[in-house]
Parts: structure tokens; C-alpha cells; sequence
């Protein structure tokens, strides 16, 4: 299981990655896997089974989750499911 210190530094490196492909357009760069993974989850949101992170926002505010506005669309995730429980 990893550490909290290890899980920061993975969503601080998923963001770097998601910032620099709006800047470039570095899909292309990325690993075959990590773009299938990218892939499955728009599939996924398009198909309706996942949430969009508009929507997940929107059932964080109804739930009253601070720090909502600088939260990504996995720890969004995260923050209603345990809001939930």
C-alpha cells in the first residue's frame, strides 16, 4: 500500500503530465497504457457509467466538501464516496 507522502507526489506528477498535454500535445508521447487507461475512462463517462468531474463537483458542493474547486476529478471521487459513508 502506498504511503500518503507516496500517493501526493502521483497526483502531483498526474498533474504536471495533464498540464504539459494542454500545453503540448503530448498524448501522443505518453505510455501505451496510460493512454488506454485515459481512453477507457472517457469511454466510460461518455457511456454514463463514470461521472464527469462537473458532476462529481456538483454532488461535492450538495455535500458541502471544502476544498472542492482545487480537487481533480479521482479525489473528487474519493471525497464523495467518504462524504457518502
Amino acid at each position: 500500500m502506498a504511503t500518503t507522502k507516496q500517493r501526493a507526489a502521483a497526483r502531483r506528477n498526474v498533474k504536471k503530465a495533464q498540464a504539459a498535454s494542454q500545453d503540448e500535445q503530448t498524448l501522443k508521447h505518453l505510455p501505451k497504457r496510460t493512454r488506454t487507461a485515459l481512453g477507457k475512462e472517457a469511454a466510460a463517462v461518455r457511456r454514463g457509467d463514470a461521472p464527469t468531474r462537473r458532476e462529481l463537483y456538483d454532488e461535492a458542493r450538495r455535500l458541502g466538501i471544502d476544498g472542492r474547486s482545487r480537487m481533480g476529478k479521482a479525489e473528487l471521487k474519493r471525497a464523495v464516496a467518504r462524504a457518502k459513508s
